[in-house]
């Protein structure tokens, strides 16, 4: 039963734009927080942009002036635009959902989609 499905990802030379998006179950997406994290090949998993119910965006610092979080409560979909990507970029994307507030912590999510590859070059 698949309830966060990733899509986006790519190929992209330094500098360039590409938008994520996660589908959500209607259950998922009522979920108060849903994030973005990413992890790069021998690197921890990392937060990279949360967005709580109410639609209020919080960032880490790395992503805060390139990256947007967004959402569509319509067609139950998380997005991530990402501009200026560099090859720190470089990682698989996964979105999140946790029932409570927007934590940092990925042990505190319950859903997880199962990735989308980002790679910059």
């Amino acid at each position: 039963d698949v309830q966060l499905v990733e899509s986006g990802g790519g190929s992209v030379q330094a500098g360039a734009s590409l938008r994520l998006s996660c589908a959500a179950s209607q259950y998922i997406f009522g979920a108060r927080c849903m994030a973005w994290f990413r992890q790069a090949p021998g690197k921890e998993r990392e937060g990279v942009a949360a967005i709580d119910k109410s639609g209020s965006p919080t960032y880490t610092y790395s992503v805060s002036n390139r990256f947007t979080i967004s959402k569509d409560n319509v067609k139950n979909t998380l997005y991530l635009d990402m501009n200026n990507l560099q090859p720190g970029d470089t990682a698989m994307y996964f979105c999140a959902a946790r029932t409570f507030g927007c934590s940092t912590s990925e042990s505190l999510y319950t859903y997880w989609g199962q990735g989308t590859q980002v790679t910059v070059s």
